[in-house]
């Protein structure tokens, strides 16, 4: 089966590629830049794209049966924002799928972005609008809401185990998430690549409070764990601070307090990988 694969240079989109290859489907590996020394070589068709240009997606999914996406922004950025690439950039995409024929588009979106107040968040409400898009449309589709990745929460909680002291949103410490192993999810993707109308709340086997997440990260470095309580319009007032905003970091801290904020816990349990042996092994010596 031929299968255009949008983002596929990313931590997620480098798993699926991964999966696919393995289970023998003909890859459109397509990305801004395709990544180096990647180990797949000769093995998928490379095809660069850009999210803020319409015409590179001009004959991408010629022949293809499916489309899966993960493109979306998830860094600071100075120049695009979420509804560029997460809005913008996968209708595009949409729309060169719809003028091939293709009979399936999955898209990875992510848990709680139609909630009441997710409005106000851009890195939540692009991906609803695009998920309203999706389903308002004739193609078969798949949505995928996943909780957030190990390796996510790792690489956020590293600067404040530097540091030795970790932040939390005030009245918040039992807000919980099960997050969810990349590998694991990326099987759990082509295994659903083609059912039919589906939204999956993809979680993790574990299910951790943030101070739980937060005590194992420090452990793990063999740090005593220092909590510091932020105030909720802490958030709010650094979100639009001058320099923040310059920055490119403002969508980012109120998704932040967002994910502080709210229970996170995916219904469809995926994989057998250990968030807590994850966090040992990214944090011991």
């Amino acid at each position: 089966m031929k299968v255009v694969l949008a983002g596929a240079f990313g931590n997620l989109g480098y798993e699926i590629l991964k999966v696919l290859i393995a289970k023998g489907h003909e890859v459109v590996a397509a990305d801004i830049k395709e990544r180096e020394n990647n180990g797949l070589e000769g093995k998928y068709t490379f095809r660069c794209i850009d999210a803020l240009k319409k015409e590179s997606f001009k004959g991408l999914c010629t022949g293809a049966q499916i489309v899966i996406t993960t493109m979306g922004l998830t860094g600071a950025s100075t120049t695009v924002n979420n509804y560029d690439i997460d809005y913008k950039g996968n209708m595009y995409l949409y729309l060169a799928a719809k003028a091939a024929g293709v009979q399936k588009f999955n898209y990875i979106s992510v848990i709680a972005c139609s909630e009441p107040g997710a409005e106000k968040i851009p890195m939540l409400h692009a991906k609803a609008l695009a998920e309203e898009k999706i389903m308002s449309q004739p193609m078969d589709y798949v949505i995928y809401r996943p909780t957030g990745y190990f390796y996510d929460i790792a690489k956020v909680f590293k600067p404040y185990v530097d540091s030795g002291e970790m932040r939390l949103l005030k009245g918040c410490h039992g807000v919980k998430a099960n997050v969810v192993n990349c590998p694991d999810f990326a099987e759990f993707i082509v295994e659903h690549m083609e059912d039919k109308n589906q939204i999956y709340e993809v979680g993790g086997k574990e299910t951790y409070t943030y101070e739980q997440m937060a005590r194992m990260c420090f452990e793990a470095a063999g740090k005593p764990l220092k909590i510091k309580d932020s105030p909720a319009w802490m958030f709010g007032f650094l979100a639009n601070l001058p320099k923040i905003k310059k920055a490119g970091k403002h969508d980012i801290i109120l998704f932040s307090k967002w994910t502080l904020s709210h229970d996170l816990v995916g219904k469809d349990i995926v994989g057998d990988s250990s968030f807590a042996d994850y966090i040992k092994e990214y944090f011991g010596h």
